[in-house]
């Protein structure tokens, strides 16, 4: 039962809301493969629970480096802002990644997706939303140091996607 004054996941830990995450990254792999081409409207239900996988993972590096659960719940589902708090605790994005995350937002995908299916051939590409999902996920998980299995088979791996196009994140995230 949920005490009175708290909302859930308040309480929740880094790790356990990036294992949450990973669940619905999971959710939306599966279900990219029931969308069927030229048919934008299968493909709704990877963009959502793709979405809120991207949400949730940039939610415990926020944590993990020092925001208040009540700051990011504020943000409510958006992902620039997410994004831009996360850039400056450490996360280091390719440009094209830090744009389509601010796009997602300008765009208004969250909503489009849950409630706009005469929009749904508007929205970004498959491939950027699985690339995002893909390299947010990836990223986080070596930021807040949840891959050591990562880093014991290839060290030159982990830092590659730690440390990869931070300039160009920079220089996105300061474009703005």
């Amino acid at each position: 039962m949920i005490e009175g004054h708290k909302y859930p996941g308040e309480l929740a830990s880094p790790q356990q809301i990036h294992e949450l995450a990973g669940e619905y990254r999971k959710a939306a792999n599966l279900l990219l493969q029931l969308g069927r081409s030229g048919k934008p409207l299968t493909r709704a239900p990877f963009r959502l629970t793709a979405i809120h996988a991207i949400e949730l993972y940039l939610t415990p590096l926020l944590l993990h480096r020092g925001h208040n659960p009540n700051q990011l719940r504020k943000m409510q589902h958006d992902l620039s802002a997410r994004t831009e708090h996360a850039l400056v605790v450490g996360l280091r994005l390719r440009s094209k990644t830090a744009k389509h995350l601010q796009s997602l937002s300008q765009n208004r995908e969250y909503l489009i997706t849950r409630y706009g299916p005469e929009l749904a051939a508007t929205a970004s590409q498959i491939n950027r939303l699985t690339a995002t999902l893909e390299e947010v996920a990836a990223k986080v998980t070596v930021l807040i140091g949840l891959s050591p299995r990562l880093q014991q088979v290839d060290p030159a791996a982990a830092r590659e996607v730690q440390g990869r196009d931070s300039a160009t994140s920079l220089s996105a995230a300061t474009a703005k």
